[in-house]
């Protein structure tokens, strides 16, 4: 959605947006921004509020998120001018004409073309008489409406600026007034001289900002403001076609089935919750199987038992037929399918377009959402891969479209972008007739019509659906917790029938950049909210991903010990590596004599200690058993970003070149979603006073110990973390009485070891053999070379033995293969 255009709904609120915004004094913003947040105490003078559970009305609701939403747009401008190893990238400009409305201006000014990609529409700039060495006497926030091309060297942008009042919370309120009046001088003045500085987009949190302001004419504005703990069932729930009942009965567990069922009921709001590895990704396919697929079911009337009539106009009822039954206005465009990808990409796959039911008269239409680009694309590849079923439970490719920016290539075949592309060239064949080719934005609302399936990330998908002739029936929204509520509020504006929140509020929650915003719970998602003031969720309980040694104390800790493991789930997840207590399933190492230290005092810990110890950890595994050389089997993982680069640094430093096919290392956010056969986990924090900054947030914890598949070993301070919080209290205390089955036997085995400098003598194979599973013998002694060197499992002291340097690791295990350093934390691996 463009801040510019004229939508009747939306202009009183593009008024207030763009004159709290284009009305800030841009250095009141940098230099107070600290002062502020340490200022804030409970928020009341500033008019912040808490997020809450329920809201009274809608006044109280909008009262509570629209400053919240603002400070975030503070946080945003100043990470803008704050990102490292940036340069601050002036553009110079003429004002070639300017209108003023009586509340805006809305100057065109005119610059070189080499700056036309760096400006786009909704980026908010920096206008100024000169460049910053100093506080200027003249600059103001503009926002960006379109932008035109000029001729072929020159790029001409016309902008909005709000400076018609002075701004009170300026530096100075006399300077300020003189700042306003000088900018108006200057941009309405033809030929006038300006600098220009980009800050950031705003496109992303203006459409939630709107959503925000639409809250009061959703149908759902009541469920959403109150979370009622109970809703009356539909009578009119979704009746599922034989043989795809059966599909779902043999191919879904019990949890999922009740989660699928669930959303049959036609309860406006779903909320289904899947932990890590129990087929959430799985789920979604069947309930788009099952919704696609189902009929109104049947209700009592005086005539006796029928079918439900939608009440819809006729016309649309007719629209509708003609959608389901296309061959009775001519060919049946489904007859065919495209030899280029095109609506029904060829993925190597039998799969065939949907065979279309003349009797169905009902075409229920869904968007799926995600915050994120990786979550979305995840769920279409996989609907490329394996289809969805039909009624007759026939695995097909439905009519589906992937909007917004930066797909997968994997996904490209259904990207807008592509799509449009076919059709225009359809239109340009040589056995066509020629007439007048229909223009981008017909043709992009053709195939959204025209998809059964619209997939889109939350942001987008105002701007998505905006131009559509009617909104969607459904609305699917995974990831659902890691999305603050204005944005999950979005894809909503334009209406639905149902909507499914899936997700994990015990995973990673949403990004929220300001300090402030964090402290009064702006990041708490709509999933949250509803789960906390006691709405219904269904759970996904049983795991496929982890070895039951991992899984145990997540499910404990997180979810009521509600996790079950999947059958054969053992067989499937134990490795030769596990004969060694060192290399899992589950281990705890104690570096207690680990020193954490801030890196040029940029606010992210690193530790020197540990990075060394990740290293010979990782030496060792991959010399005992080569075939875990590879990034896509072993991940190293932290919290904090400086140490993933010290690391990179470090293995870059070991393997040149080849280290990012070797080991695959990025922060816990990087890692959402993705799971390796082998994870080690470093900690950081190291201290006496038990401060362990945002590490004590749980949902971190979980997400990187449930990434491993057959092994998770953590490296940590064991005091540090005991101290800091009671999570990871639980977390070392579980290492000492990990339940193993050996020999058909549960027995209780302590995995947590202390480990004293060198490292390097910890893994030699004297002691590696006192860590060995009684169900593997032991190999063959050999005479040990002394040292004085101790190592202390837990209490219990072993004299290491072995030689004194690190000579036995191989220096080549030939190529291989994986993924690498991936920084957005891509790859499809389901949850």
């Amino acid at each position: 959605m463009a801040i510019g255009k004229n939508l009747d709904q939306d202009d009183s609120y593009i008024v207030r947006f763009c004159k709290v915004v284009l009305g800030w004094d841009y250095f009141r913003l940098v230099t107070d921004s600290k002062k502020y947040e340490q200022g804030i105490g409970d928020g009341k003078a500033f008019g912040l509020k808490k997020v809450k559970d329920t809201y009274e009305d809608v006044d109280d609701y909008i009262s509570t998120y629209e400053p919240l939403l603002f400070e975030e747009v503070k946080a945003q401008i100043i990470q803008g001018q704050n990102k490292e190893d940036e340069v601050i990238e002036w553009r110079q400009g003429a004002i070639k004409e300017c209108e003023d409305n009586g509340e805006f201006y809305f100057p065109s000014v005119v610059h070189d073309s080499v700056a036309g990609e760096f400006i786009a529409q909704n980026d908010l700039l920096l206008l100024s008489k000169e460049k910053f060495d100093r506080i200027p006497t003249s600059y103001a926030f503009a926002m960006v409406e379109h932008r035109v091309k000029a001729d072929e060297s020159m790029q001409c942008v016309r902008l909005r600026m709000y400076l018609n009042g002075e701004d009170k919370q300026s530096i100075d309120e006399n300077k300020s007034l003189a700042r306003v009046i000088n900018m108006r001088s200057l941009v309405s003045r033809s030929g006038s001289s300006v600098y220009i500085l980009k800050i950031c987009s705003l496109s992303t949190i203006f459409r939630e900002y709107v959503a925000l302001q639409s809250v009061g004419s959703l149908p759902f504005k009541d469920l959403i403001l109150k979370a009622p703990k109970e809703i009356r069932p539909n009578e009119k729930a979704w009746r599922v076609p034989g043989p795809l009942m059966d599909y779902i009965r043999t191919d879904h567990n019990e949890s999922q089935q009740g989660a699928i069922c669930e959303g049959l009921s036609r309860k406006p709001f779903v909320l289904i919750q899947g932990p890590p590895g129990t087929g959430k990704t799985q789920t979604i396919l069947g309930l788009l199987s099952a919704l696609l697929h189902s009929t109104p079911g049947r209700v009592q009337s005086e005539r006796g038992l029928r079918g439900e009539v939608l009440d819809m106009p006729i016309e649309e009822k007719f629209n509708h037929w003609a959608k389901a039954c296309p061959w009775l206005t001519g060919m049946n465009p489904r007859d065919e399918l495209p030899t280029d990808g095109g609506d029904f990409p060829i993925n190597g796959n039998e799969l065939k377009p949907e065979v279309i039911d003349p009797a169905r008269n009902t075409r229920v239409r869904v968007l799926v959402c995600a915050p994120s680009n990786n979550a979305l694309d995840e769920i279409v590849l996989r609907i490329l891969s394996t289809g969805v079923r039909d009624q007759n439970n026939r695995a097909y490719n439905p009519k589906i479209v992937r909007v917004g920016l930066k797909p997968h290539h994997s996904v490209e075949a259904v990207s807008m972008d592509k799509l449009v592309e076919q059709k225009r060239r359809e239109q340009t064949s040589d056995d066509k007739p020629k007439g007048g080719a229909l223009d981008f934005e017909t043709i992009r609302a053709q195939i959204l019509d025209e998809a059964a399936i619209v997939f889109s990330t939350l942001g987008f998908s105002g701007a998505a659906v905006s131009k559509l002739n009617r909104g969607f029936d459904v609305v699917i929204i995974d990831e659902a917790a890691q999305a603050v509520e204005p944005s999950t509020l979005v894809p909503l504006v334009n209406g639905c029938k149902q909507v499914f929140l899936i997700g994990d509020p015990e995973q990673l929650p949403a990004t929220v950049i300001s300090p402030v915003a964090v402290k009064f719970e702006y990041g708490k998602s709509l999933f949250k909210r509803f789960q906390s003031a006691g709405y219904e969720v269904k759970m996904l309980q049983t795991q496929y991903r982890m070895h039951p040694e991992i899984r145990s104390f997540p499910s404990k800790e997180f979810y009521h010990d509600a996790l079950e493991d999947g059958d054969d789930i053992v067989s499937q997840t134990k490795r030769p590596w596990h004969r060694y207590k060192c290399f899992g399933p589950f281990c705890f190492f104690d570096i207690h004599e680990g020193v954490e230290s801030e890196r040029s005092g940029k606010g992210s810990w690193v530790n020197e200690d540990e990075a060394e110890f990740v290293i010979h950890l990782h030496e060792r595994l991959v010399s005992k058993y080569a075939d875990l050389k590879s990034s896509s089997r072993l991940a190293i993982i932290s919290p904090y970003k400086h140490q993933v680069s010290l690391l990179r640094e470090r293995f870059k430093e070991k393997y040149k070149s080849e280290a990012s096919k070797i080991v695959d290392i990025n922060t816990v956010d990087g890692f959402q979603g993705r799971e390796k056969d082998v994870a080690i986990f470093s900690c950081v924090r190291a201290n006496r006073d038990g401060r362990i900054g945002f590490l004590s947030d749980s949902r971190r914890m979980n997400v990187g110990i449930t990434r491993a598949r057959s092994s998770i070993l953590v490296v940590g301070s064991a005091s540090t973390l005991k101290k800091g919080d009671e999570h990871w209290k639980n977390l070392v205390q579980s290492a000492e009485t990990v339940q193993r089955e050996e020999n058909g036997e549960t027995k209780t085995v302590n995995c947590f070891l202390k480990v004293s400098k060198p490292y390097a003598v910890f893994f030699r194979d004297e002691n590696l053999n006192t860590m060995l599973s009684s169900e593997f013998p032991a190999p063959k002694a050999h005479a040990p070379v002394k040292t004085s060197v101790v190592v202390s499992h837990n209490n219990e002291t072993t004299d290491a033995g072995g030689m004194a340097d690190d000579q036995e690791a191989a220096d080549d295990y030939g190529e291989a293969d994986g993924g690498g350093y991936d920084d957005d934390g891509g790859g499809f691996d389901e949850d």
